[in-house]
């Protein structure tokens, strides 16, 4: 080995323990209050005709229930999923109107595949990209989930 190698790799290991610390500390957080904000802020933007990408979708989807109704309960439940992850608390129960929720973002890809399909079962609109990215979503509130009996992250060895 090189003379000066050793140091040079006992201070990145020393670098990499600090970053992944770091993140193991403060990383559940951080997915928490982002995943909080991305629910509030689409939900707040159902609240406002005309405002939210996803209006139209969601009036074709629920063509059953009068959406005029149903966008504003949707509005303020997904907007309370939204403030419950920003807040940390009542994270039971904040996780459940999330995954109670979930099934319904994922009905376009059955009951409209002409909106969210170009090419049947690869080829996604942008609609279809806007369903499928709530996979991400779901992940990160299964991590969360872990945690609401103190489960935490730990950076290893």
């Amino acid at each position: 080995m090189m003379p000066g190698m050793y140091s040079l790799e006992r201070r990145f290991d020393r670098l990499d323990r600090a970053i992944v610390g770091w993140m193991a500390a403060n990383g559940l957080a951080i997915m928490r209050v982002s995943l909080g904000i991305v629910f509030l802020w689409f939900g707040l933007l159902k609240l406002f005709p005309g405002l939210s990408p996803a209006e139209a979708l969601v009036r074709n989807t629920v063509y059953f229930v009068d959406p005029d109704l149903f966008l504003p309960v949707l509005a303020i439940w997904e907007a309370l999923i939204g403030i419950g992850l920003i807040m940390g608390r009542f994270m039971r129960t904040t996780l459940l109107l999330l995954f109670l929720q979930m099934p319904g973002t994922a009905l376009p890809l059955v009951v409209l595949p002409e909106v969210v399909w170009t090419q049947f079962p690869f080829g996604l609109t942008l609609e279809g990209q806007y369903i499928i990215k709530n996979l991400v979503l779901i992940g990160a509130a299964l991590v969360l989930g872990a945690t609401v009996r103190g489960g935490r992250l730990s950076p290893g060895r």
